[in-house]
C-alpha cells in the first residue's frame, strides 16, 4: 500500500474511532456510568471534528467520506445521547421517556440528511436547524450537570430540553458554523483574550462552562429568529 492511499484512508480512521467512542459511551451508560457515557461523547466530537479538517488539509475528501461521517454522527451523536439519556432518566418515565429518545434520534437523522442534500445550495458559515453534534454536548452536558448536583428529582426537565433540541433540529433557524472566520489584526488580539478567558472557565468549571456556552449556542437561532422578525416589522410600520 503505498503512501497516497494511506492518507485518504487517515480521515475515515478517525471517522470510526468517533464511532468506536460512540458505541463505548452507550455501553457505559448501560452500566450506569453516566459521567463516562457523557465524556465519551465529547470525545467523539473531537474525533468528528478532525476526520473533515484532515480531509480538506489532505485534499482527500470523497463522496464516501461524507456518507461515512453521516453514520458515525447518527451513532456518536443520535443513538449515543439517546441511550445515554434513556438509561439516566428516562427509563424512570416509561413510554414517555423510550418517545423521546426515538424522536431525538428520528429528528438527528432528519437533520444529517437535510444537510447532506442541501451542503451545495447553503452558505458554508450557515448551519440551517441546529447541528446534530452540538444537540448531542447539549444534552450529555445537561445529564453531567444534573448527576453532579443530584436533581434527580427534575430529571423530567431533561426530557423536555431534548425535545426542545430535536425540534430545533429539524427547525429553520439559522446557527453560524465557525467554519471561514475572518479577523482582522486588532481582533485577533481580542479573540486571543476571550479565548484565554473561556478556557480558563472551563478548567476551572468545566461541566458548568460548557452547559452554558452550549446553551448560548442552541439559544442564539430562536433569539436571532425573533431579533429579524421583529426589525421586520418595525421596518413595515415606518
Amino acid at each position: 500500500m503505498n503512501k497516497s492511499n494511506l492518507i485518504y484512508i487517515l480521515p475515515n480512521l478517525f471517522t470510526a474511532s468517533s464511532i468506536f467512542v460512540g458505541v463505548i459511551s452507550i455501553v457505559e451508560a448501560s452500566k450506569g456510568n453516566f459521567s463516562a457515557a457523557a465524556w465519551l461523547i465529547l470525545l467523539a466530537l473531537v474525533f468528528d471534528g478532525l476526520d473533515g479538517r484532515i480531509a480538506r488539509m489532505t485534499n482527500t475528501t470523497s463522496q464516501f467520506g461524507v456518507e461515512f461521517d453521516s453514520l458515525a454522527d447518527i451513532i456518536s451523536f443520535g443513538i449515543a445521547p439517546a441511550m445515554l439519556l434513556y438509561f439516566f432518566t428516562g427509563v424512570v418515565f416509561g413510554r414517555f421517556g423510550i418517545l423521546v429518545s426515538a424522536i431525538y434520534v428520528i429528528f438527528g437523522a432528519i437533520r444529517l440528511a437535510r444537510f447532506n442534500i442541501s451542503t451545495a445550495k447553503t452558505d458554508p458559515n450557515i448551519f440551517i436547524g441546529l447541528p446534530i453534534p452540538t444537540a448531542a454536548v447539549f444534552v450529555s452536558m445537561w445529564i453531567l450537570l444534573f448527576h453532579k448536583y443530584t436533581f434527580h428529582d427534575y430529571s423530567i426537565i431533561l426530557l423536555f430540553l431534548t425535545l426542545g433540541v430535536a425540534i430545533l433540529m429539524v427547525s429553520n433557524f439559522r446557527y453560524p458554523s465557525f467554519k471561514k472566520i475572518q479577523l482582522d489584526r486588532p481582533m485577533v488580539f481580542k479573540t486571543m483574550i476571550l479565548l484565554v478567558l473561556v478556557a480558563s472557565l472551563l478548567y476551572l468549571f468545566s461541566i458548568e462552562g460548557l452547559a452554558i456556552i452550549v446553551f448560548a449556542y442552541t439559544l442564539y437561532g430562536p433569539l436571532r429568529a425573533l431579533r429579524s422578525l421583529r426589525l421586520r416589522k418595525i421596518n413595515i410600520k415606518r
